[in-house]
C-alpha cells in the first residue's frame, strides 16, 4: 500500500470519527432540547381543545433537561392545520417546550427524529465506504470538507456581515480544489476540472445576477429569507446576494461533475492515443459534453421543480394562468436559478474542453502529469 492511501486511510478515519463523535455528542450531550416519552394517552376529546378540533390528554416522562424522569401531564390541541398538529401515540419520544411563567408547564411542539436522522447518515457513510473503498473514503471526505467549509466558514462569515456572493464564491473555490485534488489529484485532469468548474459556477451566478436584478428579485420569495430579517443579530442582508450565494452552491455539485466527466474521458483518450492532435481532442471533448449536457441540464432542472411542486399543484388547483405564475416572485426566483445553473453546466463545458486538450497537448495524458511531456 502506497504511503498516499495511508494517508488517505489515516485521515478518513480522522474525519469519521470526528463525523461520529459529532453526532454522539449531539445526541448524548444536547441540554438545550428537552425530550419526553408518551407512556399514557389518558383521553381523547373529539371536540375538545381550544379550536373545538381535538384534544389529547397525555401523561408524559421527562427525559432531559431539570425535569428528568418526572412524570407530567400535557393537553395537546388540535387545530384546523394539520402542518401544526402533532398527532402522538403511546411510546412516541416527543420534544417538550418548558413554560416557567408562573406554574410551570410542558407542551409538546415536535417529535424527536434525530436517531433516525443520524442511522440513514451513518448507513450512507458504511455503503460509501464499503462500495467504494479508496474511492468512497475519498468521497467521504471532501463531502465532510464540503460540509465544514459549508458550516463553519461561509455561514458564520454572512452571518457577520460578510458579502454574501464574496464569501460563496471563495468557499466554492476551496471546495472545487480541495475535491479535485483529493479525488483526482494534483495533474492535468484535476486542474481541467476546476477551472472548468469555476468558469461554470461563476457565469451562473453572474447570469443570474444580472437577470434577477432587471427583473426585480427581492430575495425574499422564501418564509425562510423572512424569517432573517428578525433574527436577534440585527444585520442588515442582502437578500439579493443571498439569493445568489444560493445559486453558487447549489449548482456546484452537477458542474463539478460534467467538468470532471469530460476532463477524466479526455484524460483517457490521450492516455490510450498519445498521437491524438488538440483538434481531435476538442472535438471529441466537445462530443462527451454534449451527451452529458442533455441530462445534466434535466437534472437540476428537476431538482428545483421538485422543490416546488407543492406551489405548482397549488397553481394548477386554482388554474392560476402561466402569465401570473411567471411573474410572481417566487416562480421567477425559481426559473432564474434553475435556468442559470443550466447554462453554467453549459459553460463549463468549452472552458474543461479547451483547456483540457491544450494541457494534455503540451503535458500528455499518461499518469496526468502535469511537470513535462510523457
Amino acid at each position: 500500500m502506497s504511503m498516499k492511501n495511508v494517508f488517505l486511510y489515516v485521515i478518513g478515519a480522522v474525519v469519521f470519527g470526528y463525523v461520529l463523535f459529532t453526532f454522539i455528542d449531539a445526541s448524548v450531550n444536547d441540554q438545550s432540547t428537552i425530550k419526553g416519552r408518551v407512556i399514557e394517552i389518558i383521553s381523547f376529546d373529539e371536540t375538545g381543545g381550544y379550536s373545538a378540533k381535538g384534544l389529547q390528554t397525555l401523561r408524559v416522562k421527562v427525559l432531559t433537561g431539570t425535569y428528568a424522569g418526572e412524570e407530567v401531564v400535557i393537553e395537546n390541541h388540535f387545530t384546523d392545520n394539520p402542518a401544526m398538529d402533532i398527532r402522538v401515540e403511546k411510546g412516541d419520544t416527543v420534544v417538550l417546550y418548558m413554560d416557567e411563567r408562573g406554574e410551570v408547564t410542558f407542551h409538546i411542539i415536535d417529535f424527536v427524529r434525530q436517531r433516525y436522522v443520524f442511522v440513514i447518515v451513518l448507513v450512507f457513510i458504511c455503503l460509501l465506504l464499503l462500495i467504494g473503498r479508496l474511492s468512497g473514503l475519498k468521497s467521504f471526505i471532501t463531502l465532510t470538507l464540503t460540509g465544514l467549509i459549508v458550516i463553519k466558514v461561509m455561514l458564520p462569515l454572512i452571518l457577520k456581515g460578510f458579502n454574501p456572493i464574496g464569501a460563496s464564491s471563495l468557499s466554492a473555490a476551496v471546495i472545487t480544489i480541495l475535491t479535485f485534488a483529493i479525488v483526482a489529484g494534483v495533474n492535468t485532469k484535476s486542474l481541467s476540472a476546476i477551472f472548468g468548474t469555476l468558469c461554470g459556477v461563476l457565469s451562473a451566478s453572474l447570469i443570474a445576477y444580472v437577470t434577477g436584478s432587471l427583473a426585480n428579485l427581492t430575495g425574499l420569495s422564501s418564509d425562510e429569507a423572512t424569517m432573517l430579517v428578525y433574527i436577534p443579530q440585527n444585520i442588515e442582508f442582502d437578500f439579493m446576494g443571498l439569493l445568489f450565494a444560493g445559486i453558487i452552491i447549489g449548482t456546484l455539485g452537477a458542474v463539478m461533475d460534467v467538468a470532471m466527466s469530460i476532463s477524466s474521458a479526455m484524460y483517457e483518450m490521450k492516455s490510450i492515443n498519445p498521437e491524438m492532435t488538440t483538434g481531435k481532442l476538442v472535438k471529441s471533448g466537445f462530443n462527451i459534453g454534449r451527451d452529458i449536457m442533455g441530462t445534466m441540464t434535466n437534472t437540476l432542472i428537476l431538482a428545483y421543480t421538485g422543490s416546488s411542486i407543492f406551489l405548482m399543484l397549488v397553481f394548477l388547483a386554482y388554474e392560476t394562468t402561466v402569465i401570473r405564475i411567471i411573474n410572481m416572485d417566487v416562480i421567477a426566483t425559481e426559473i432564474i436559478r434553475a435556468v442559470s445553473g443550466s447554462i453554467g453546466i453549459i459553460l463549463s463545458i468549452p472552458a474543461t474542453v479547451l483547456l483540457s486538450a491544450f494541457l494534455l497537448n503540451k503535458y500528455g495524458g499518461r499518469n496526468g502529469s502535469t511537470t513535462g511531456k510523457q
